[in-house]
């Protein structure tokens, strides 16, 4: 199990095209908020006639960031750019220069028994060349996870595969999007993607794998305006709370408050967690009713819980 904050301090990770001309600007200004990651995305979001393009414009917007951070004061999120290949992310990595210290880590899509020693030896190899922890996401969501014959022995053996570099792993992460494209689904925004059950079947096989040791992030929501998609968007969070997941990937800046509010740990939740920690194990007694008087505290089967409820109560913060 993850124990250190920065594991569940992801948050909502807001997607943006990496050729989006807008964003550098708006973080600057502060037009964004406070309370999110971002994700410059080379990959799924841009033509593929225009990524040299993009490519070029990535660098010289975190080149911009570099120098304006020395300048004045504004929120940096975590940023991560979501690449094509292992070689581009090596390629950008290296082009990046000084805006490197921009940059937190790099998102692996399509995750795979294909593709996985290569991305994991290059984000070794970046952190040997960068003298400084950069983390990897990678993305469970291409059919080599669908199909019932191998997906269990797939997901062990990716499992295997990363825990070589487990401490550079920031998150797992699930392509909820790519998944239901798979099967030609998508959701309504009265609709939870918890409830379609071939989805929901492989993020089960995928927690139950990969959450004993790492934080799984949920999957985008797509809706940000119209009657209704709060409502909806609140509802798959408390799904996505259930199964196992913390953090969301988002779309537009309308979503974080949602998801922050989501992921704010209950009051009653820190303070059980806080009377499990400071047990004493000497006692004779390792179950007695919580400090409300109720529900039943246990020592042994909710130890691990607690831990997970202080460090995302660190990263989200308490509510009332």
């Amino acid at each position: 199990m993850k124990d250190k904050p920065i594991y569940y301090s992801v948050g909502p990770l807001l997607y943006c095209p990496a050729n989006n001309n807008n964003i550098t600007d708006s973080l600057i200004n502060n037009q964004l908020g406070n309370g999110f990651s971002l994700a410059l995305c080379l990959e799924d979001t841009i033509n593929d006639n225009c990524v040299a393009e993009a490519e070029q414009l990535l660098i010289q917007n975190l080149q911009t960031l570099s120098q304006a951070m020395e300048k004045c004061a504004f929120f940096l999120p975590k940023i991560f750019i979501r690449v094509r290949s292992a070689k581009q992310m090596l390629d950008i990595a290296r082009r990046l220069k000084s805006a490197r210290k921009c940059v937190t880590g790099f998102i692996a899509p399509k995750f795979n028994l294909k593709n996985c020693d290569s991305y994991i030896n290059t984000i070794q190899r970046i952190n040997e060349e960068w003298q400084r922890k950069t983390y990897i996401m990678p993305i469970l969501e291409d059919d080599s996870i669908v199909h019932l014959i191998n997906r269990a022995s797939t997901l062990y053996a990716l499992f295997e595969k990363l825990q070589p570099i487990e401490e550079l792993v920031l998150n797992i992460r699930v392509g909820g999007n790519d998944l239901c494209n798979i099967f030609g689904f998508r959701r309504h925004i009265d609709e939870s993607i918890h409830n379609i059950s071939p989805i929901a079947n492989i993020f089960s096989d995928i927690v139950t794998i990969f959450a004993p040791r790492y934080i799984i992030s949920g999957p985008v929501w797509e809706y940000y305006n119209g009657a209704g998609w709060e409502a909806g968007l609140a509802k798959e969070l408390s799904d996505d709370r259930l199964c196992g997941f913390i953090g969301k990937t988002v779309i537009h800046p309308r979503q974080i408050a949602l998801v922050n509010e989501a992921y704010k740990v209950p009051r009653k939740d820190f303070d059980d967690a806080n009377a499990i920690l400071g047990w004493d194990c000497n006692a004779p007694r390792l179950v007695c009713g919580n400090p409300s008087k109720e529900r039943m505290n246990e020592y042994k089967t909710h130890f691990t819980w607690a831990i997970r409820t202080i460090f995302q109560s660190q990263a989200y913060g308490i509510k009332d």
